[in-house]
């Protein structure tokens, strides 16, 4: 906490708008104690009232029974005042005089009540300052005052206890007396005055700053996916291009290096425009707040992804397909939820041996519709098992024929499953495989 606020203002950045902050809580707390001391003081009237004379010995309180009419008339006009105040503030939302001397009236009345009630009860106030002290701490801690206004109002309570002093003839010694209890008590009340000051301030100046900060980093993550976006669309075009003059060059009747180097090439732009896809879906779902949604039988789907998968020739590892629950319709963007799938099963071909198996699965389980994808492959160690799904997550590997990782593609399956309102979770053994499991919530069941 910065001590400084002690004796000090905020910076100017945030005083003109804390100020307002605060003005507007000083006010709630104005209407607040206003309804419960004019309930506290008309229950104590209805107790006048209800308890015979002989019980209340009211008559030997004339001053506390005529205090407490003052009380129930005029507190009213707190509340009224404040309620005014506080539809003023929320069509202007700036403090205004009228407010501050609102509050600092309403201060001074709440300590005066205090301090008149210790009097009542003795004319030492010295033997009875409980309500005197109760008023005190009861302003510090409610109202924010900035240090020259808690200042003004000591001075003004100041005067106001040596005026009631000299109203109630107390004798010297005990008027020296008094004044040095109050002054004790008044120093008490400036410094937890100040104290909930620099708190308060302290909270408001972190949640400003917390809020500036998420608008900075939502406007760089903004600006960041743009150009990301941008970039990897535009690195399309050439790679095309070459991967274009490699095909032709396939054409004409080559010999073995040459052949290997276009391969080579081949595989070179395949890779890259995987990444640039990789890129490309890393924007739109930052970018994409809402997928489109359709009724979708999940068994078609699943099947003709891995049967797209099954009709490539290189295929290093078999991928089944199976499932016990037949048909089972929810609402997925198909495009989507395909682009997930085929990076799990593409995941689980690169860290798996040449003619391995790879199981995809769908069942039911408890609410959800459960997608499994096993490979009984390499495994994820546990150290980097949690960062798996962070994007560019340095948990990123090299596949078992030499794949290279951009640290992108289980981050996007899991921005896929989490918009589709899922979840999906991994388990893994190293040298026995893992298996990924994506659930979709029954709501989305049809």
């Amino acid at each position: 906490m910065n001590t400084h606020f002690y004796f000090n203002s905020l910076p100017a950045k945030y005083k003109t708008s804390y100020r307002d902050y605060y003005t507007y809580q000083n006010l709630v707390a104005v209407r607040a104690g206003s309804i419960i001391f004019l309930l506290l003081n008309t229950i104590i009237r209805i107790l006048y009232f209800v308890f015979p004379v002989s019980l209340t010995k009211a008559q030997n309180f004339p001053e506390f029974n005529a205090s407490n009419w003052v009380f129930i008339i005029i507190t009213p006009f707190f509340l009224i005042f404040s309620n005014l105040l506080i539809a003023n503030f929320k069509n202007r939302k700036k403090a205004t005089t009228s407010t501050a001397l609102l509050i600092f009236l309403f201060s001074i009345y709440i300590i005066s009540c205090g301090m008149y009630s210790s009097f009542i009860a003795t004319s030492d106030p010295s033997n009875a300052l409980t309500l005197y002290l109760i008023a005190l701490s009861l302003i510090s801690a409610v109202c924010v005052f900035e240090y020259y206004e808690t200042i003004i109002l000591i001075i003004a309570v100041e005067i106001l206890f040596t005026g009631l002093l000299f109203y109630s003839q107390t004798s010297g010694t005990q008027m020296v007396y008094n004044q040095l209890i109050s002054a004790i008590l008044l120093s008490a009340f400036y410094l937890t005055s100040r104290y909930f000051f620099s708190y308060k301030a302290n909270y408001y100046q972190q949640v400003i700053e917390i809020r500036e900060k998420n608008v900075e980093i939502e406007k760089a993550g903004e600006f960041k996916s743009q150009i990301l976006g941008m970039v990897a669309h535009d690195l399309r075009n050439p790679i095309a291009a070459v991967e274009s003059i490699a095909m032709i060059m396939e054409m004409e009747d080559v010999d073995e290096e040459t052949q290997d180097n276009l391969n080579m090439m081949k595989a070179s732009c395949v890779k890259a425009r995987s990444i640039i896809d990789d890129l490309l879906e890393a924007a739109r779902n930052d970018s994409s707040n809402v997928y489109e949604l359709e009724r979708t039988e999940l068994n078609h789907l699943l099947k003709s992804i891995v049967n797209d998968w099954k009709i490539q020739h290189d295929l290093k590892a078999d991928v089944l397909f199976t499932s016990n629950i037949n048909p089972v319709f929810t609402a997925v963007n198909k495009e989507k939820l395909h682009r997930a799938i085929d990076n799990l099963v593409s995941n689980a071909i690169k860290f798996s041996k040449d003619k391995s198996r790879v199981d995809v699965r769908l069942s039911k389980k408890n609410n959800d519709v459960l997608i499994e994808v096993q490979d009984y492959g390499v495994g994820i160690p546990a150290d980097i098992l949690p960062d798996i799904f962070n994007r560019f997550s340095t948990a990123g590997r090299t596949g078992v024929r030499g794949e290279q990782s951009t640290g992108l593609g289980l981050s996007i399956v899991r921005q896929i499953i989490e918009k589709h309102g899922g979840a999906i979770e991994v388990e893994s053994a190293v040298g026995r495989g893992s298996v990924f499991t994506i659930s979709l919530p029954i709501t989305m069941a049809g």
